[in-house]
Formats: structure tokens, sequence, C-alpha cells
């Protein structure tokens, strides 16, 4: 039942309405060229929206579980969008947001604690694991919107690159957490349907399943082909791949700029 949880548990936390009002000056900025580097107002923007992106992925995988039966969800802080409330907030935000910088991939992070023994049913055990990246795609289809609707006219080309890139990294970020892999959400998905002995064996890899992605991404074929693929799902949604390279690109202001990433026009 739903109803111990407490108005104040779920109160929106002022710590993410700040990142929202971060992210929206970011966006105003990079939408008006107010900012004299325009990338450093789309630094602001995408990070923002990524932690924000990364918050309600952790809200959906707490609130379907609060449905589902695990009514300690709301004592733990997790229904307030928090991200301070993460029970690793190092792999919740910092390291995703340090991915992000480093290589423009949007690696999921982890986690929020649920308690499995409160939860009956297969399908809701896969459900709670599914509606984090679920709402990855969510946000992508927000933000991949305005180009496949062929709404942008008059819309900044900073701001476009912007958009782009953040809907990159919420594509990336879907895909790779629906892999099966121990730890990530997508075993997560299919881990209630395996047997008691197959969870036993995979059970000690969990914690380093993220990092194991992560290694296997920096073999230059296997990432040359990720990112084929990552380019042709945004060119099905109408983000051609040299918008969401200008936003990168923009997006490391500290980096040599690309003089082919025309900001007006």
């Amino acid at each position: 039942m739903t109803t111990a949880i407490r108005r104040s548990d779920r109160r929106i936390s002022p710590v993410f309405l700040g990142i929202v009002a971060v992210t929206a000056a970011g966006g105003w900025a990079a939408w008006t060229g107010f900012a004299d580097n325009p990338g450093v107002a789309v630094f602001v923007f995408v990070t923002g929206a990524w932690i924000v992106s990364l918050c309600l992925h952790e809200y959906a995988h707490a609130r379907t579980a609060l449905h589902s039966g695990d009514i300690s969800i709301g004592a733990k802080g997790y229904l307030t969008l928090n991200p301070l409330k993460y029970t690793h907030a190092l792999l919740s935000i910092i390291l995703p947001v340090l991915f992000v910088i480093m290589g423009g991939l949007g690696l999921p992070g982890g986690a929020v604690f649920i308690e499995r023994g409160r939860i009956q049913g297969r399908w809701k055990h896969s459900l709670i694991s599914a509606a984090g990246p679920l709402t990855n795609v969510l946000f992508a289809i927000v933000c991949t919107a305005p180009f496949w609707l062929d709404a942008l006219d008059g819309v900044p080309l900073v701001f476009r690159y912007a958009l782009a890139f953040l809907a990159l990294l919420q594509v990336t970020a879907a895909l790779l957490n629906f892999l099966p892999v121990p730890g990530l959400d997508g075993y997560g998905v299919i881990e209630p349907w395996l047997s008691y002995k197959i969870r036993r064996q995979l059970e000690p890899f969990a914690p380093f399943g993220l990092l194991a992605v992560f290694g296997v991404l920096w073999i230059p074929e296997v990432n040359v082909a990720f990112f084929d693929l990552i380019d042709s799902l945004l060119g099905l949604l109408g983000i051609e791949e040299f918008e969401s390279y200008c936003g990168q690109n923009l997006y490391r202001f500290w980096a040599e700029q690309n003089p082919g990433c025309r900001l007006s026009g």
C-alpha cells in the first residue's frame, strides 16, 4: 500500500529544482547567445539536462517499485528526485557526468536501493528494472521531436546542436542500459526469469558490469561500430550526424573547436 508514504516523502527536492533552474538558464543562454562563449552555455545546458534525466531515471525505478509493493521507498527520499539521496552518488551522478565530459558517452549510473523481498511476481521485478531506461527512451523522443516533426524553423543553431548532442546521450544511455549485463538494468529485466543457479553464478559480476561495458567500448572497432549504430538510430529520428557532432564539439568548449560547425545562418 502507498498510504504509508508521507507528503514530505514526495515533495520535490530544492536540489532538483535548482538543477532544473541551472539547466533552463543554460538553455536560455544557448538560445539567445547571451554567453560570450556559446560552448559554455551548451555545457551548462547539456550537463544540467543530463543530470535531470539521471534523476528521472532513478525516480522511475523507485516509483515503479513503490507501486509494486516496496513502501520503504518513500522514507529513503527517492521520490523527492534529490540525487544526494541515492545509495551511490558517485555511480549515479558523478561517473555518468565524467563519462559525458571525457567521451560524449551516456553511460548509465546506479542506483536506488529497492527491497526486492517486498515485491512479489517476476513481471513486477522486470518492470522495475525496465522503468529507468524507458525514461531515457522517453527523454530521447522529447529531444528528437523537433527534428522529426520538422519544427526547427527559427531555432538557433547552437541550441539545435546542443539538443542533438543531448539526444545522443539519451539514446546511448537507453541502449547501453538495456544490455543484459549483470549490474545493468537489462540484466535486471531478465534476471527474475533465470534459474537460481545461474543467478548465483552471475551475482559476483554485478559490481563490475558497468566498468566492463566502458572497457569494451574503448576497443576501437567496438567503439566505431557502436557509434555507427547510434548515428543510424539518430538519423531515423531526424538528426544528422554532423548536428550531434557539432553539439559535442561545442560542449567541449575547452578543446579546439571545429570551424566546420557554423553557428549562424
